[in-house]
């Protein structure tokens, strides 16, 4: 934990929307800069529905020219799945810093990482621009992007996405309800790290806690994701530089600055 905070937040209120067993290092994080962290997970991450399947259709990357994790969900949930031995010189690619973390710590040597830290970003590495002949898996969720996917074939690769997890809707109803009520004390400002948990944010909050969402300032993590809460309605958004903790903290100080 840093004794360092980049700012105090004064009791701000700050709703934390990640998965439950994401969100303990940005809560800390928040009641370090004295932050009041409100969890309210947003998204539910599950294994795959059929692991057995799962477990056969990676049974190929064995000989794989190319990994491609997409998350730190990935590799939590792929990497036992996968099989014992993997090519010496397979190039493991992580959509994230946070992705290239998780990988380390199952002893696994990310190779490709991309600055910009999404499936754009990954696509624009120079390795990346020609994969004629190469046998590519890319190990994500449920209703995940095509674009690595598509673009890839594109470049001449043999493409095989497996679902290694699964996202849903957690049943928060009382949860929801409550925190609709209370939004003033609770919710200061709202964070949200993919369109899915923003989603999924307005289906469990309903008409009225929409129209309170949208009025809130809310943290994002991409550009995409901005232009995305802007469609959905919302009116104060304010992009991290990337999705680690520390720099959604960052973009939280300056939230504070501005409604302070």
């Amino acid at each position: 934990m840093n004794p360092n905070p980049p700012c105090n937040l004064a009791g701000l209120s700050v709703l934390v929307t990640r998965p439950a067993h994401q969100s303990d290092s940005l809560c800390d994080l928040i009641q370090t800069a004295h932050g009041r962290p409100v969890r309210f997970p947003a998204l539910e991450i599950l294994g795959p529905g059929d692991k057995h399947a799962a477990r056969l259709a990676l049974a190929g990357a064995s000989t794989a020219d190319l990994l491609i994790f997409v998350s730190a969900n990935a590799v939590q949930f792929a990497f036992p799945l996968l099989p014992a031995q993997l090519p010496v010189d397979v190039d493991i690619a992580a959509v994230g810093t946070a992705t290239a973390h998780a990988l380390e710590e199952k002893g696994l040597d990310p190779t490709l990482v991309p600055q910009r830290m999404d499936s754009e970003g990954l696509l624009q590495l120079p390795a990346l621009q020609s994969a004629h002949g190469k046998s590519v898996f890319i190990l994500r969720g449920n209703g995940g992007r095509e674009l690595l996917g598509e673009t890839l074939r594109e470049r001449g690769a043999t493409v095989q996405q497996v679902e290694v997890y699964r996202r849903q809707l957690p049943q928060r109803a009382g949860a929801a309800a409550n925190l609709v009520r209370n939004w003033s004390q609770l919710a200061q400002v709202v964070t949200a790290t993919s369109n899915m948990i923003l989603d999924n944010l307005f289906d469990l909050l309903g008409d009225a806690g929409a129209e309170l969402l949208c009025t809130t300032p809310l943290v994002v993590v991409s550009q995409r994701m901005a232009e995305h809460a802007l469609e959905r309605g919302c009116q104060s958004v304010y992009v991290a530089a990337s999705a680690t903790d520390a720099d959604v903290l960052a973009t939280l100080c300056e939230v504070n600055d501005d409604v302070a």
